[in-house]
């Protein structure tokens, strides 16, 4: 007695071997359209031919993995650090992989990391943040008291104002990881600054707040009381679970746009008053030392900036010739982008990217250029153009106004040697 099933559409009764010899057919099929494609042909490939293990045994039930995690295979898609950045592990940072990734939400895992003084492991039990200063009636909040206001979801990007800060004086670090891996792009959770400070009651001359972390650091910085008021989140969720602890958990200041120190990790007290405090990261610390000696200060907002994400230095070009997908990220705090160029020939002529996916107010942008590569050398370069109408600029336009001497604020176009052989070299165009 031959093994099969009953078609209820067409009364048809289907055998193995038919069903076999149907599966054979659309493979033939696939094959040509992989052709098409310049995949390789399947004829005599062992991965066709051979039954693997994961076909002949069974797998893991649900339990061997309660949280989830990656596969096995991707356990080289992790944060990395250099070692001879920072003077010590505590006050350290590491970066994003994004030539790994792919759309506009980072995994939370892969979200970059900067402490001044380590992770704080902040038991949320004990959490309390504290208002006080120019407001009617000093509060001390819980986190169930603050989960009670309304609640907000918000994709924002968070960039470090140090990303790119060791390309100044030329090319330094041969990965996008490293270049430009100090920003993320997640889903927050949370509620607004403003309902906060209302309950607390604002006095009349209050202009200014100093939200303050629970770190060793007690990281801290000045924001006008106009963005306080305006788009600043008290965050508990990124991509729908808890902050993880190396992003502030339980609790952390999101100020969308402006440099990542702002938003404060394990914020335990927000300071209202008149006046900046000009603490030491906002005089000795993250500000753009300019050419003839002088600072820039208050410099918050992180401009117009895009990077080819693959090919890079560690993602090369791996198939040889033929069509290529060149791919990026794009992204400005003053609002969303509005266009992404692509140069091949390192500023020469330009090609408009393709960009895809959502186009979010102050998010990660992911972009697409594909063409056929005939094996010459390329000179790849982005440029991105936001909803004001700001130009990324080249690195030398941006050092005739900020000189060499910063290390903040670098959105300079940045650009990567092709070799005929596919591997990727981080240079710069003179």
């Amino acid at each position: 007695m031959s093994k099969g099933h009953d078609d209820a559409a067409t009364g048809r009764h289907t055998t193995r071997r038919q069903v076999l010899k149907a599966g054979l057919g659309a493979g033939a099929a696939l094959g040509v359209a992989a052709a098409a494609g310049h995949a390789g042909a399947a004829q005599g490939d062992p991965a066709i031919l051979e039954l693997p293990s994961w076909s002949t045994a069974l797998g893991d039930g649900v339990a061997a993995a309660p949280y989830g995690k990656p596969s096995e295979h991707e356990s080289h898609v992790v944060r990395r650090d250099v070692e001879w950045l920072t003077a010590s592990r505590e006050s350290s940072v590491n970066f994003t992989p994004l030539h790994e990734l792919d759309g506009i939400i980072t995994p939370n895992g892969l979200c970059f990391e900067r402490h001044h003084s380590g992770v704080a492991a902040v038991d949320p039990a004990n959490y309390r943040l504290m208002i006080n200063g120019l407001v009617d009636r000093p509060l001390v909040f819980t986190m169930a008291d603050l989960k009670r206001f309304p609640r907000e979801n918000h994709v924002y990007f968070l960039e470090c104002a140090a990303n790119s800060g060791m390309e100044w004086r030329g090319a330094q670090l041969n990965g996008c990881q490293f270049t430009h891996g100090m920003v993320h792009c997640v889903m927050y959770t949370g509620v607004r600054l403003a309902h906060v400070l209302e309950e607390a009651g604002l006095k009349t001359n209050a202009k200014w707040i100093m939200p303050e972390g629970a770190d060793a650091a007690a990281m801290n910085r000045s924001i006008p009381m106009e963005k306080a008021l305006g788009d600043c989140l008290l965050a508990f969720k990124m991509n729908g679970e808890a902050l993880r602890p190396e992003q502030g958990y339980p609790l952390r200041l999101v100020v969308p746009g402006w440099e990542g120190n702002m938003w404060v990790k394990w914020i335990r007290r927000i300071e209202v008053g008149d006046e900046p405090w000009h603490a030491r990261e906002e005089t000795s610390k993250y500000t753009d030392l300019l050419a003839d000696g002088r600072s820039r200060r208050f410099t918050w907002v992180m401009d117009c900036k895009s990077v080819i994400t693959s090919p890079s230095p560690q993602a090369p070009i791996t198939h040889g010739r033929g069509r290529t997908v060149v791919t990026g990220l794009a992204w400005s705090g003053h609002g969303k982008i509005k266009r992404v160029d692509v140069s091949l020939d390192g500023g020469r002529n330009w090609r408009t990217a393709r960009l895809d996916g959502p186009s979010l107010d102050r998010a990660l942008h992911r972009f697409y250029l594909d063409f056929d590569w005939d094996g010459s050398p390329l000179y790849l370069q982005s440029r991105a153009i936001d909803e004001t109408g700001y130009v990324q600029p080249t690195k030398e336009e941006l050092r005739a106004v900020r000189g060499v001497n910063s290390i903040y604020h670098n959105n300079g176009i940045q650009t990567w040697a092709v070799k005929s052989d596919g591997s990727v070299e981080n240079v710069e165009i003179s």
